[in-house]
């Protein structure tokens, strides 16, 4: 299959590095940018630099990868969509429900896969913790507690910190905690409690959120981007609990048993590997038609903008 890559920051950077291990060539790189475009091409050797309307109208390029900002994601996605091109677009997939039921609705009628390149689906320690907790190995699940907590470079130019590009904490790193949340959670939480201390710029730089189901599961998540916290994640049953470090590209878990205290170690897929899960589970959607990831990815968003309004924050552009 033929990938564009829209953007060339970090990230597109790392899928572009993926894209090159699992295929060995990269088909097309698209940006407003020329000269960035035409570096990122050079750098690895992708035959077509092209402007982002090139890209969208290159009746080859079978799937759109989007890198850009947060606040320009619904517009590539729709732009690339009718378009006829599949899209795996960066987290959060959108910064609105209400943009995302536009979007998969349209990916419906039309019969495209719209997928969000959110690791914590794709990868394979993931996956594993899901099928033992579904087994009943911690039985009835009760609490999960998750940290996520970035110590960004002060900048106020940086895109972290401008609400004009849905900056801040929620959108950037918040998103993986909340999706990790919802991928062990057994139904969408409706009760949902927050608070939040913002940066100078009006962006949430702390917060707290606190999760609740109708099964009477809970979770409780802490954020900051000012102050480095451990990527951990506790998910608690009665019979024990599970422990994932490094969750967003993790690779290990760790078992605890109440009872009798015995601990268990597992290992599944390689961190290194995190994108490359992504493009196989995104390359399987396409080949089937089968989009197993994108109901979560609409629970997530719904959360966050629930979260959001609470907050009382709207992005300019909305």
């Amino acid at each position: 299959m033929n990938w564009g890559i829209l953007g060339q920051g970090v990230i597109a950077h790392q899928m572009a590095q993926a894209l090159l291990q699992e295929h060995g060539t990269i088909y097309a790189v698209a940006g407003r940018h020329p000269k960035k475009v035409e570096a990122f091409a050079k750098q690895y050797t992708i035959a077509h630099a092209y402007t982002i309307d090139e890209v969208m109208q290159d009746e080859h390029v079978d799937i759109v990868y989007i890198a850009t900002p947060h606040s320009n994601h619904f517009e590539y996605i729709m732009q690339a969509l009718q378009h006829h091109k599949h899209v795996l677009c960066e987290k959060a997939i959108t910064v609105n429900a209400q943009q995302l039921e536009e979007a998969m609705a349209f990916a419906k009628k039309h019969q495209l896969i719209l997928m969000e390149a959110m690791t914590i689906f794709h990868m394979p320690i993931m996956k594993k913790a899901k099928e033992r907790i579904e087994s009943g190995k911690l039985g009835k699940l009760k609490m999960l507690q998750i940290n996520f907590g970035s110590c960004k470079e002060y900048d106020i130019t940086n895109r972290f910190f401008a609400k004009e590009l849905a900056g801040g904490a929620l959108l950037d790193i918040g998103t993986y905690a909340i999706s990790l949340a919802r991928y062990f959670l057994h139904a969408q939480p409706h009760i949902i409690k927050t608070d939040m201390l913002p940066f100078e710029t009006g962006v949430d730089e702390m917060s707290g959120i606190i999760l609740r189901n109708k099964e009477d599961e809970m979770a409780t998540i802490t954020l900051t981007m000012r102050a480095k916290l451990p990527k951990r994640a506790v998910i608690a049953g009665e019979l024990g609990y599970l422990e994932l470090c490094e969750y967003p590209r993790g690779d290990k878990a760790t078992w605890k048993m109440t009872q009798d205290g015995h601990e268990e170690m597992m290992k599944d897929g390689e961190s290194a590997l995190a994108l490359c899960y992504e493009i196989r589970d995104m390359e399987e959607a396409v080949r089937t038609g089968q989009n197993e990831t994108l109901q979560l990815s609409y629970d997530v968003t719904k959360l966050l903008w629930e979260v959001r309004k609470q907050w009382g924050m709207i992005y300019p552009f909305e």
